[in-house]
């Protein structure tokens, strides 16, 4: 018993952070991927349903505001019930309420744009572009299309953008992949590979930020690698089972390619207002080019 105590008490021991990130360096760009967790909206009570989430939205704010990043790669930002028509997405809403000096892409009519994966920026500091998705799918430009071995859609979301500040264009690719199909994690890290391999060709500043599922030693990293990508180095746990215990490694990760980094990777592990807003950390890291 007193064994399990001090274990339990050593994977607590990092749960608890600082409440907000430093600055991001002069000049740099700051780069933050937090996993949100859906929202259920036919579910009144209980974990991840409407009740929950206004039990912490307001958290969630204060989370969001604390990374004081430039540009932020939210997955699972989705409200849904059996049958939804995908127009209903709370937390995509709330957070631009509350946070006004962001904004959103990758992001538009769910008949045309899953609405999942945002990515908010800051526009006094990058000129959205352009914006795009593609479907980790045996046909990735049809919407929804099923995974590859046929379970729930899972897709990549993008945005490019110019810096304002420099004229640097920038893409950022938000991905989130299957938790549990080792075939669908590599056949998707092939397929993103492919598709960010021209932007980097071409000198884009090509940031890819998400929950890959995946430890840093583990296929999907490695084969991004090959593609010119360099991952950040995050220490530590990045999900927590919603209750800041530590148990394994990071899963979510920023990469970066014609980009270099400039600070140690970021993870705030603080709860806001007694509560822990997602079951995932946010993570940043801070590039120049």
């Amino acid at each position: 018993m007193v064994r399990a105590l001090a274990l339990f008490a050593l994977l607590n021991a990092c749960a608890f952070g600082p409440d907000r990130l430093p600055p991001r360096p002069e000049g740099a760009l700051r780069v933050a991927s937090y996993n949100v967790h859906y929202i259920v909206l036919g579910q009144e009570t209980g974990p991840w349903s409407v009740a929950d989430w206004k039990r912490r939205r307001g958290p969630l704010a204060s989370a969001v505001r604390a990374t004081v990043a430039d540009v932020i790669a939210f997955q699972e930002m989705e409200s849904f019930r059996r049958g939804s028509d995908g127009s209903v997405n709370l937390a995509r809403d709330w957070l631009l309420d509350q946070i006004p000096d962001l904004a959103a892409a990758a992001t538009g009519d769910w008949r045309s744009f899953p609405s999942t994966q945002p990515i908010f920026y800051r526009p006094e500091v990058l000129r959205p572009v352009d914006q795009g998705w593609f479907f980790f799918s045996e046909t990735p430009d049809v919407i929804y299309s099923q995974t590859f071995n046929g379970s729930y859609p899972a897709f990549a979301s993008w945005a490019a953008f110019e810096d304002r500040r420099t004229g640097q264009p920038v893409t950022v690719v938000n991905v989130h992949l299957d938790a549990f199909s080792r075939l669908n994690r590599r056949l998707s890290s092939d397929l993103i590979a492919r598709r960010i391999a021209p932007w980097i060709a071409d000198g884009t500043a090509v940031i890819l930020a998400g929950d890959l599922n995946a430890l840093a030693f583990m296929g999907p990293l490695r084969r991004l690698e090959k593609a010119g990508l360099t991952f950040a180095g995050v220490r530590g746990a990045t999900y927590h089972f919603n209750r800041g215990i530590n148990l394994f490694g990071a899963i979510d990760h920023v990469g970066y390619a014609n980009a270099r980094q400039v600070s140690e990777p970021m993870v705030l592990r603080s709860r806001f207002g007694g509560e822990w807003p997602s079951d995932h950390y946010p993570v940043a890291v801070d590039l120049t080019y």
